[in-house]
């Protein structure tokens, strides 16, 4: 009885009227069941919920969304992982300058175009160059070791190539370097500060007839720098000084100096070097 009750509820009819008040004229009418009623109202939320979701996919409301970017924060996403992978691609490059310098400082084939290309194309499925995480696995792996094993007090250093040069003085280079003069000329006003190219110990600060003031620095790999034709120094042997720290005065302190000048002289390895070739003036 129950049962028969509960499906007559649903299954009743109904009507819905508009007539006129007056003239009680019909002017509109709909008939409709319970059930038509439950269809109706869940499919018109389902197509309202569908076409809410249209608009805000398909249209720009979507930034209206909390925590969704905006253009111009996925315009800087998209800068970040573009200066991203150039920083990469300069990694790459200076590796493979770095593995070549060390090939050919040691006398070993320096790597090849092939090579290269190899490099290039070895790459995960997460666009991670493999070649370059090995390799930067082996380095610090490398230098770990060699962390462990060094003597206090002793560093390795790196070739002349790769030392970050401080300028000694700002000036024009009025003589250059070669065979039977093995050193340059720097023309600089008087009383301009010399500064030490590198970071080491002063190794002689004397004065001499013919050069003047001259102060010499030994710096780490086996690199001396010599600055001469000064009117004053400003370090004593046996001084550390850092590279860009003021070590002289310029200017002219003997007669046999013509014009104010600095005299600089770059010793690799006892060996006499082009400064021109590492340092800019």
């Amino acid at each position: 009885m129950a049962e028969k009750s509960a499906k007559e509820k649903y299954s009743g009819k109904f009507r819905l009227s508009l007539a006129d008040a007056e003239s009680h004229r019909m002017l509109w009418t709909r008939r409709f069941t319970a059930l038509g009623i439950v269809v109706t109202a869940v499919s018109s939320l389902v197509i309202l919920g569908a076409l809410f979701f249209l608009l805000v996919a398909l249209t720009p409301l979507k930034t209206l969304l909390p925590g969704y970017p905006d253009r111009a924060t996925r315009l800087r996403y998209e800068s970040s992982y573009e200066r991203l992978d150039s920083l990469q691609m300069k990694l790459v490059q200076w590796d493979i300058y770095a593995e070549n310098l060390r090939k050919i400082l040691s006398g070993e084939p320096a790597l090849t175009l092939d090579s290269l290309k190899t490099v290039s194309s070895l790459k995960d499925e997460n666009g991670d160059l493999i070649w370059l995480r090995n390799r930067d696995s082996l380095l610090r792996a490398q230098v770990e070791g060699e962390a462990r094993f060094a003597i206090s007090g002793v560093e390795k250093s790196l070739p002349i190539e790769a030392m970050p040069f401080f300028t000694p003085i700002k000036g024009v280079v009025s003589q250059g370097f070669d065979k039977s003069h093995p050193y340059i000329d720097v023309t600089a006003p008087e009383g301009s500060a010399v500064m030490s190219v590198l970071e080491g110990t002063v190794i002689f600060a004397l004065w001499d007839d013919d050069e003047g003031y001259a102060v010499a620095v030994q710096h780490s790999g086996d690199l001396v720098s010599v600055y001469r034709h000064n009117q004053k120094l400003l370090k004593r042997p046996g001084d550390k000084v850092g590279a860009g720290t003021p070590i002289a005065i310029l200017g002219s302190s003997e007669s046999l100096t013509v014009g104010d000048h600095l005299h600089f002289e770059l010793w690799y390895r006892g060996t006499a070097v082009d400064p021109l070739r590492y340092i800019s003036f």
